[in-house]
């Protein structure tokens, strides 16, 4: 099975996907999952990848373009997508 993540923190992951049964299941070629900073596909000199909500307010925005770019990159066209958010269903 191959899971790629998309995510600005790419090292929050490697604790979790290098050890106990997923770090086996990568072992034993079970399991490829790929950490893809989205950060690196950003246009911006400084690599911006977020921004603050039009009109103010707490928390950030991801900006589309470096999101977009990424999963082209990936080749997520055509393939099953979860994107993570705060207004979505929960997971159960």
């Amino acid at each position: 099975m191959k899971i790629d993540v998309l995510t600005l923190f790419p090292e929050m992951f490697t604790a979790v996907t290098d050890s106990s049964i997923l770090g086996k299941a990568g072992e034993k070629g079970l399991l490829d999952i790929r950490l893809t900073n989205i950060r690196d596909y950003s246009t911006d000199k400084h690599h911006k990848a977020d921004d603050y909500p039009f009109g103010g307010g707490a928390g950030m925005v991801m900006l589309a373009d470096p999101v977009f770019r990424t999963m082209e990159a990936i080749g997520a066209s055509g393939k099953k997508t979860i994107y993570m958010s705060p207004r979505g269903k929960m997971l159960d």
